[in-house]
């Protein structure tokens, strides 16, 4: 057997002999190659599993799988910057990039230069996923929300100059009430850096003490022109405002974070600007209406006023009025006699009620008592009550009612009177 298992090997070595022998790195470099070349764009859809940003790098790591294969991906950060939504396992995506290689592990790669969600744009699905987060912390409680100003006399706008939105809020407010001040503080509104200079600009506005009202906003657009309007950066310097702040993004059909978290969310930059000022021909109206009825009311009361001292002037005090002093002046000595009588009256009674105690206290005193020829016998111990409280022999001293005498018991003789 080992003879007949050694023929192969024999064999093997010669048809080796006849080819090049590569080393692992080779490999794995030709294979990267043919990788790259055979597959330099590919789309592909899948579900997220083993999803993980390395941080401090902010690259992207996960796996793209099927029903029945998987494939590892990397997004690096410059690519993954540019993902609008939150990527999380379970998420079924579309992913665009190149197939390769990774050397090290001889690992088979996508790395990933696009990421979208399957079914659902990425933009929407950002916007939900930042709408549901900013509500769970409360940043659309009406409890935060500020009213708007009846008569604001300054109002600042930030948006841009060139759009047609401040010439129409600056056109409105112009016609309904010329008086009021319009600050414009010119931002960015939509591209690289636009959420950044709005939110910055509301920060920088609520340091000035006087403004009224706020207005943040722009045209109509695209829901990734309106997409400055859907940073979590504008969405926090908005809620931090402590001017109330009108949010007037797009059109009537258009809604942005941003409407969610102002204290009132305006359809069209226009409806913006009738929200904040009143109309003032409808306040001159008012102002019209409202001194009519003061003159009505004034009138009224004037009248009544001069009915009743119409009716005062023919008023008996009025025309006779010794006659009244002199009325209650013999009210006054009436008054007086009766309250002396009753004075008398109570008087003789308590006195009488004071003589019958008297007596009633004399008949009651042991002096009357002794004068009735009681005597009272006492001992050493004080009155002697009893015949049981005395022996033959003790002193006694009797008291009667005009002095008292020394005796000594001789006898006893206990009955009743």
């Amino acid at each position: 057997m080992n003879e007949e298992s050694s023929i192969p090997f024999e064999g093997e070595r010669a048809s080796r002999s006849a080819e090049s022998v590569l080393k692992v790195r080779d490999l794995t470099r030709l294979a990267k190659e043919v990788l790259e070349n055979s597959f330099p764009s590919v789309i592909v859809e899948g579900e997220i599993s083993n999803f993980k940003r390395h941080m401090p790098s902010g690259h992207l790591y996960f796996t793209l799988k099927d029903e029945e294969a998987q494939v590892r991906c990397v997004m690096w950060r410059s690519d993954a910057a540019r993902v609008r939504f939150d990527v999380a396992d379970g998420m079924k995506v579309i992913v665009k990039g190149r197939v390769s290689l990774y050397e090290p592990r001889g690992d088979f790669q996508l790395y990933a230069v696009s990421l979208v969600p399957a079914g659902q744009g990425a933009l929407q699905l950002a916007f939900e996923q930042m709408k549901k987060k900013l509500e769970e912390e409360g940043l659309f409680s009406e409890e935060h929300k500020k009213p708007l100003p009846r008569f604001p006399s300054r109002i600042g706008i930030v948006t841009s100059l060139e759009g047609a939105a401040v010439r129409d809020i600056i056109s409105v407010i112009g016609r309904r009430f010329p008086a009021v001040e319009l600050l414009i503080f010119p931002v960015k509104v939509q591209g690289d850096g636009a959420a950044e200079e709005v939110a910055a600009a509301i920060r920088d506005i609520n340091k000035m003490s006087d403004l009224d009202v706020l207005i943040v906003g722009r045209g109509g657009g695209s829901l990734e022109d309106l997409w400055a309007f859907n940073e979590e950066i504008v969405a926090r310097a908005i809620y931090a405002s402590k001017i109330p702040v009108v949010s007037a993004v797009g059109h009537q059909v258009d809604f942005t974070i941003s409407d969610f978290v102002a204290d009132v969310r305006a359809a069209t930059p226009s409806a913006a600007a009738e929200l904040v000022v009143p109309d003032r021909m409808e306040v001159t109206a008012g102002i019209a209406s409202a001194m009519r009825v003061i003159r009505r009311a004034v009138g009224q009361n004037i009248d009544r006023l001069e009915l009743e001292l119409e009716k005062l002037s023919h008023h008996y005090a009025l025309r006779q009025p010794l006659s009244l002093v002199d009325q209650k002046s013999q009210m006054v000595d009436e008054l007086a006699r009766r309250m002396e009588s009753q004075t008398q009256f109570y008087v003789e009674t308590v006195e009488n009620k004071l003589s019958a105690f008297t007596k009633h206290l004399n008949a009651l005193s042991p002096a009357a008592v002794l004068a009735r020829g009681y005597a009272i016998v006492e001992d050493s111990r004080g009155i002697v009550s009893s015949v049981r409280k005395l022996n033959i022999g003790d002193q006694a001293t009797i008291r009667l009612s005009d002095g008292t005498l020394d005796s000594q018991i001789t006898g006893k003789h206990e009955q009743g009177i």
